[in-house]
């Protein structure tokens, strides 16, 4: 039998700000990637998301970002190798301690937004951040024909390759703009769809109608894609029954 994680971004809110409906989404995701304060979340929503997680059973993973709380995290940023290196065990750091006095455990670290784009095709992005993912003893969430991926096997840290539902591909195997016609999937069973194709047939359809191929552990639904909750209800119904078993990232080999 097949299995999967399906992961989501939570704790992305700030102060009196929300961002994303962490309650029902726990309902479906078997990972969490949660904000760590640089682009999203503070120590009171961090710690409301870790609680919320364990309550669930969801794992719990870091999701670092650029310092860049006005952009969201989805501005590129220039800096040294072992300032980022610095900046990520720090971020994870500080999550690690909030969910340690729950009694709970950070799994894995998936970096956000710009940074994670960058550290997919600049070799010294991708360098710091599996450097930081093996200083951490993490797991790494990366698309699997990235820098990032190459960069952690090259230093033995431990790679759990990911696919995006929500979103297009380009035929090169990246990320389409979220702005371009497609880039962005809001209609629950076409992201099922997608789902689908990349778990069972290793493949993933591009905007200009073609194919790539790909190989996922885990799929991601971001958690502020328009009708996130839906979405992930839709995509986890799809998969069970195609006979595709959901699990954590911890629970698969």
């Amino acid at each position: 039998m097949k299995s999967v994680d399906i992961n989501c971004d939570m704790g992305e809110g700030f102060s009196a700000y929300r961002a994303g409906e962490d309650e029902e989404m726990v309902k479906y995701v078997t990972s969490a990637s949660l904000a760590c304060g640089f682009h999203g979340g503070d120590p009171q929503v961090m710690s409301r998301a870790v609680a919320l997680c364990r309550g669930n059973g969801v794992s719990i993973g870091a999701h670092p970002s650029f310092p860049d709380l006005q952009g969201f995290g989805r501005r590129e940023m220039v800096m040294p190798k072992e300032e980022l290196v610095a900046l990520l065990v720090y971020q994870v750091g500080a999550l690690e301690a909030l969910a340690r006095v729950q009694g709970a455990e950070v799994y894995h670290v998936k970096p956000h937004g710009a940074l994670y784009n960058m550290a997919c095709t600049v070799q010294d992005y991708a360098e710091a951040v599996a450097q930081a993912a093996g200083l951490l003893e993490k797991v790494l969430i990366a698309p699997c024909g990235s820098r990032m991926r190459a960069a952690a096997e090259s230093a033995r840290v431990r790679v759990a390759c990911e696919g995006f539902a929500d979103r297009g591909y380009l035929s090169d195997g990246r990320l389409a703009p979220r702005a371009a016609p497609g880039g962005l999937v809001t209609d629950p069973e076409r992201a099922a769809e997608n789902a689908l194709k990349m778990v069972d047939g290793g493949r993933a359809r591009t905007l200009d109608g073609g194919e790539v191929e790909i190989r996922v552990d885990t799929v991601c639904i971001h958690g502020d894609t328009p009708g996130a909750p839906t979405i992930a209800r839709t995509v986890r119904r799809r998969l069970e029954e195609a006979g595709v078993k959901v699990r954590s990232l911890r629970e698969i080999p």
